[in-house]
């Protein structure tokens, strides 16, 4: 009998069996009713309580450190605050408790993949499917300072039911992608979806085989997106190596999930909210719903996220605008009194989560989940914005419209945004630093007079930018803008977290015109204390926030106009 079944046996609310261990300070969950908790030696002593024989709980025996619903009296002869007995704490409200349970959060929940609590049923960890993707990934679960999420949702057919859709033996694709920036502070997140029919080139990809050994998947340009997962034996890790090549971001970790994941999710949950402005009964997805709002799980939700034809002008990218508005409403309903009032649900939505996902093995168990979800749960949904990866048609297909790229300005600056760790919602404590003194200091450099660009001279290092960066670099500022005086200086002696450009205070005005030209902050501008002499260079450092040449290394003070983002904590309905 599980967990939940005892409780509602014995009329003990299953948020009651979890108790207090007190050399870790967490809570367990007492799974066997006759387990003992390791206490290191502190035995309960020969006055525990036990049912007598005319009690109603007699033959039963009772969990350790359990807290009993029905007495809150000392056992007979013993006075309330007897000596050698520790005084009775005040009882948790059972929002607290039920917080105590959950650790204080509920995880979040991208495309089919849910975080939550203190997952410490033993069986959840053989729940979880986990892919090695090598050093495509992180090791650690929460990574310092700021990090990225990959959610993928596969249109792999597998799961009872899922045959129905067709393409039964494919393989699957990367149908549904969302890279899930964390900032730094925690404070906020950016859940950027990509097009799965954006063309972009796949890098060659080592994958783990079944036999342990390694083979490498060759890369492919001008390809769709889509097929970086699942065709020619990729794995996840291939789209995370992808990701970042696009983007410029390290992709830290991921999580897939398939059909039966959408369907489970919403379920246990107890149905998500969507809204529509018109009714819509499309008989290739199967979803039939009036105007207005409905609430749609299991079969109808898969229908929801899946349908290509009611909204819109019937493209994937107006796919992505509903498929943000589920999942949003699925964030606010994990978050809501509703479900972290009910042990039933949070059960239910944990085993769910735990038997939907696919991970990479950096957070393939529990406790690096709960680690990660601990994180993620306490962000605001207000400060969680869901934005498009800015696309244009596909130039080399005329008017077919099939494919799409990259819109080449606003895409570029989207990018720099998130290497940045810029928000795209209005955080207050952003926005205090930003009118902080020490940036109106940093600001200050950049006001004065340019040396002109055949007169600057720079040393140009690759400081964990991509390889071939320096070389890349020094090339442009020769051949495009005109900085003849610039060298390569291969390899830097340690990588730096950001590019930085370090010069001498006789140098200033060629570190202002260099920060003209490569779009480089005020706060990377480095100056020393001792002027340069002779021919002696200035040394830009370039850092992993560098993509490519040409492109602004600094990140603009706010989103490109006419992006698709909308705030999670805000229901929309679909058009």
């Amino acid at each position: 009998m599980d967990a939940q079944s005892r409780g509602r046996a014995d009329e003990v609310d299953p948020a009651d069996q979890w108790v207090l261990n007190p050399d870790t300070g967490t809570y367990e969950l007492r799974l066997n009713p006759s387990g003992t908790q390791s206490n290191s030696g502190r035995e309960r002593s020969s006055t525990a309580r036990t049912p007598g024989p005319g009690s109603a709980r007699s033959g039963r025996r009772e969990v350790p450190g359990q807290r009993n619903r029905r007495g809150g009296k000392p056992p007979a002869g013993e006075a309330p605050d007897a000596p050698g007995r520790r005084k009775r704490k005040p009882r948790a409200t059972r929002k607290k408790k039920v917080l105590l349970w959950t650790g204080g959060v509920m995880g979040f929940v991208l495309v089919v993949g849910s975080g939550g609590a203190y997952w410490l049923y033993q069986h959840f960890n053989g729940n979880i499917n986990t892919v090695d993707v090598g050093d495509a990934g992180s090791k650690s679960s929460v990574p310092d300072g700021a990090f990225n999420i990959l959610v993928i949702g596969t249109d792999k057919r597998t799961g009872a039911g899922n045959e129905g859709y067709g393409d039964a033996g494919s393989e699957g694709h990367a149908d549904t992608n969302i890279l899930f920036h964390v900032s730094a502070d925690r404070t906020n997140a950016t859940a950027m979806s990509i097009p799965r029919d954006m063309i972009t080139d796949i890098p060659a990809c080592p994958t783990k085989q079944k036999d342990g050994t390694t083979k490498t998947v060759p890369g492919e340009k001008n390809v769709r997106f889509n097929t970086s997962l699942g065709q020619e034996g990729r794995d996840p890790g291939c789209t995370m190596r992808t990701v970042k090549q696009l983007t410029g971001l390290t992709v830290d970790h991921f999580m897939m999930a398939d059909f039966n994941a959408v369907k489970q999710l919403s379920t246990a949950v107890g149905g998500v909210k969507v809204c529509l402005e018109k009714p819509v009964n499309d008989p290739k997805s199967h979803l039939k719903l009036p105007a207005g709002q409905s609430v749609v799980k299991g079969e109808q939700a898969l229908a929801f996220v899946r349908t290509r034809h009611s909204f819109g002008n019937e493209s994937d990218l107006d796919r992505i605008k509903q498929q943000q508005q589920f999942i949003g409403s699925m964030i606010r309903q994990m978050k809501s009194d509703d479900t972290l009032g009910s042990p039933t649900k949070l059960y239910g939505l944990a085993d769910a989560a735990t038997k939907a996902l696919t991970v990479d093995s950096g957070i393939g168990s529990i406790k690096k989940l709960t680690d990660l979800a601990q994180v993620i749960g306490k962000i605001d949904a207000k400060n969680i914005t869901f934005a498009t990866l800015p696309v244009i048609d596909n130039p080399a297909e005329g008017k077919k419209h099939i494919t799409v790229v990259p819109d080449p300005a606003k895409a570029d600056a989207l990018f720099a945004m998130m290497r940045a760790d810029t928000s795209l919602t209005e955080v207050k404590k952003k926005e205090a630093d930003a009118k902080s003194a020490a940036a109106a200091e940093e600001a200050a450099r950049l006001n004065g007079p340019r040396a002109k660009s055949s007169d600057v001279r720079v040393t140009v290092l690759n400081g964990g930018a991509q390889a071939g960066s320096a070389g890349d670099m020094v090339t442009w500022l020769q051949n495009q803008q005109g900085v003849l005086k610039s060298s390569n200086g291969a390899n830097a002696p340690q990588k730096v977290p950001a590019t930085v450009l370090a010069y001498a205070p006789n140098q200033a005005d060629q570190a202002r015109k260099l920060a003209d030209l490569i779009g480089l902050s005020a706060s990377a501008l480095k100056p020393g204390t001792k002027d340069a002499v002779g021919k002696e260079p200035m040394v830009l450092t370039l850092g992993p926030d560098f993509h490519q040449a040409g492109t602004p290394i600094a990140a603009p003070d706010k989103a490109p106009e006419g992006i698709q983002k909308v705030e999670a904590d805000k229901p929309v309905c679909a058009k």
